[in-house]
C-alpha cells in the first residue's frame, strides 16, 4: 500500500484538479454545502477524507457521466440496484482489507471458515468503513474506504473479491495513482480501470 497519503488536510492542487475535472460540467450536481458534510459526518460517527470530504462540500455532489459508469452518486446515497435486503451500513466500523481479497472459489479460505464466518467477512468488507461511490453495473461497486488502515483509498468491490486501486502506477491489475484524486483523474483520461497482464504491451515486448 502506499504511504504517506494525506487524508486529514485538503490539498489545495488536488482540489483544483478535481474543480478543473467536475466544475465544467453542465450536468455536475451543486456542492452538497459543509451543514449536510458536518451533519452526515456526526449521524456516522465518521469524519470523511480528504480531499474528498472539500470537494463534496465545495466543488461536486455527483455527475451522472461518472465515475464510474452509472455515475458519481452524491456522498450520501447508495446506487438503485443496492438492495433494501442488505445489511446495515457501519461507517464506523473499520474497513476490514489491507490487500486484495478473492473470495470467489478460494479454497483455503472455505477449508478454514465455515460458512456462516465466511460471509460475514464478506458482509463487512460491502458493509463496514466505506462510503459507495458509484456502480459500473453488473453488481461491481466503486467504495471509498473512509474508516481504518485504508482510509482514503478507492476500492473496486464485487460478487468475486475486492481490490484497491492504484496502489502505484505499475501495480496489476489496477495501476493508477491511488486515492480520490486520482482514481477520478484516471476517469477523465479516459483510461481503462484495469491493465493487461504483464508482459502482455506490445510497446513493452518490442
Amino acid at each position: 500500500m502506499m504511504i504517506g497519503m494525506n487524508t486529514e488536510t485538503c490539498d489545495p492542487a488536488e482540489l483544483a484538479a478535481l474543480r478543473e475535472i467536475f466544475a465544467p460540467r453542465p450536468e455536475a450536481s451543486p456542492p452538497a454545502g459543509w451543514e449536510a458534510v458536518r451533519f452526515f459526518e456526526a449521524e456516522h460517527g465518521i469524519m470523511l477524507p480528504e480531499p474528498y470530504r472539500t470537494f463534496v462540500a465545495e466543488v461536486c455532489d455527483g455527475l451522472r457521466a461518472g465515475p464510474p459508469y452509472y455515475g458519481l452518486l452524491p456522498f450520501a446515497q447508495t446506487p438503485s440496484d443496492w438492495g433494501s435486503d442488505r445489511p446495515e451500513r457501519l461507517l464506523a466500523e473499520p474497513f476490514p482489507l489491507r490487500s486484495t481479497w478473492m473470495w470467489e472459489n478460494n479454497e483455503e479460505d472455505e477449508e478454514a471458515l465455515s460458512e456462516q464466518e465466511l460471509e460475514a467477512r464478506m458482509d463487512a468488507v460491502f458493509d463496514h468503513g466505506s462510503l459507495l461511490l458509484g456502480t459500473d453495473g453488473c453488481g461491481m461497486y466503486w467504495h471509498l474506504v473512509v474508516t481504518g488502515p485504508q482510509r482514503g483509498h478507492v476500492w473496486l468491490i464485487d460478487e468475486y473479491g475486492a481490490m484497491p486501486f492504484g496502489t502505484s502506477p505499475s501495480t496489476f491489475p489496477m495501476p493508477g495513482t491511488p486515492g480520490f484524486t486520482g482514481w477520478a483523474t484516471h476517469w477523465a483520461q479516459g483510461r481503462s480501470w484495469f491493465a493487461g497482464p504483464p508482459g502482455d504491451d506490445p510497446e513493452e515486448a518490442a
